[in-house]
């Protein structure tokens, strides 16, 4: 007859467990909710990677054409024309029509 009172205790040691598990695998700091936040967090932050990318390429564009070598006498022209509006006296000049 004692085997009886053992089996109510073995299923509410069962269920609190369970409970236990579940409650953490919700809200646990490896749970569902805290993937969602890492993705949400993981999405913001290739963003800022692109951005940041962006600026590098620049960056690097800037750099290259502060090395010590002659520069192409095209790009300077281009570099002019763009930062400068200044062009040649010889260039031909397209102004597209604005509809």
């Amino acid at each position: 007859m004692r085997r009886k009172p053992r089996l109510p205790l073995v299923l509410l040691g069962s269920l609190a467990l369970a409970v236990y598990f579940a409650h953490h695998a919700l809200n646990g700091s490896h749970g569902f909710q805290a993937r969602q936040k890492l993705i949400e967090r993981a999405s913001i932050l290739e963003g800022e990677i692109g951005r940041l990318e962006a600026v590098r390429v620049r960056l690097r564009r800037d750099v290259a054409l502060l090395a010590p070598d002659k520069p192409d006498a095209d790009l300077v022209t281009f570099i002019a024309a763009d930062v400068l509006g200044y062009l040649p006296a010889d260039s031909i000049v397209v102004v597209p029509t604005q509809k």
